[in-house]
């Protein structure tokens, strides 16, 4: 079978049998390329059923050198197996070469987090002699408060407000509720808009109960909530990618590095498992290793900033 060939078929069957998008089927033919671009540059010619493991793992080398992350290694990977699983299928090999072929060990994306002083610059640059400031503050002051998904946000409910107790109640992933702890200066602004802005709109039917509305008395979406985020980052001057979700990342970090439980802190931010809660210590680590190589004197293998040896 030529790769011609074997490439054609293989595009039917992602197509046809997998029923892929568009999209995913020209991320399989990409990985497909590069691997058979390998091959004629090391002159190697080699039918779709004659490649080894051993052809596969120079590959994944070839890769490496060229600075592809793992991450992405990992991909084509998925995408070598895939095309060889194909072949199986069509019995044009009997052997599958990516079975003993190992991903790359992928460490957790740390997420972005905001220090305080910048939580604090970007709810300053929020307008409140607009109509919709103390809205506003008070989705930040939540978001941050709590550690509250977008999707959480938009759905909080009046009724599952209960601030003489300090708790809100939320309906989390998979229908879950919980409650959530909530501090004064949320709920503070929660009352501030209430008064200044929520108690003059005329609700929208089904939209009476929900906390946070649009000026036409809607439900918020989840696109509002990002573009006011961005708006404020923009203005507060902060240059790091800023979306809702980093008023949660935040929050988290917070609480682990001020001491909190991680059972406790899984708890508030409605995790299935602790091990999804666990990132945030390991970005307290990255922290810690980002300390120790700017400022200790041997971090760098040079010494001190005008030490003479």
């Amino acid at each position: 079978m030529t790769w011609e060939k074997a490439a054609s078929g293989y595009t039917a069957f992602l197509k046809l049998e997998k029923s892929l998008s568009a999209n995913s089927i020209v991320a399989y033919q990409h990985d497909l390329n590069m691997l058979i671009s390998f091959l004629q540059l090391q002159s190697l010619s080699l039918t779709p059923e004659e490649v080894d493991y051993q052809h596969l793992k120079d590959f994944i080398f070839w890769l490496n050198n060229l600075g592809i992350s793992p991450r992405s290694q990992a991909r084509v990977i998925s995408g070598m197996k895939s095309f060889f699983r194909y072949l199986i299928i069509e019995e044009s090999i009997t052997k599958d070469p990516t079975e003993l072929l190992d991903t790359p060990r992928l460490g957790r994306r740390l997420p972005e987090v905001l220090s305080l002083p910048e939580i604090d610059r970007l709810l300053s640059a929020i307008d409140l002699s607009k109509p919709e400031g103390h809205r506003n503050k008070a989705i930040i002051e939540t978001l941050y408060s709590c550690g509250l998904r977008v999707s959480e946000l938009i759905d909080l409910r009046m009724t599952n407000l209960f601030f003489h107790e300090e708790f809100i109640k939320v309906m989390g992933k998979g229908s879950k509720e919980r409650l959530v702890p909530i501090s004064t200066r949320a709920m503070k602004e929660i009352q501030f808009y209430f008064q200044q802005y929520r108690h003059h709109l005329t609700p929208k039917k089904g939209s009476e109960n929900i906390v946070f509305l649009n000026r036409r008395g809607g439900k918020m979406t989840r696109v509002m909530i990002f573009t006011i985020v961005k708006q404020l980052t923009e203005k507060a001057g902060i240059k790091k990618k800023v979306s809702p979700h980093t008023f949660r990342h935040s929050f988290a970090t917070h609480l682990v590095d001020g001491g909190a439980d991680l059972r406790a802190v899984q708890e508030m931010l409605g995790h299935e498992s602790i091990l999804t809660t666990e990132i945030y210590t390991h970005l307290d680590r990255e922290y810690l290793r980002d300390a120790i190589m700017r400022f200790h004197p041997r971090a760098g293998g040079s010494g001190r900033v005008g030490e003479k040896r």
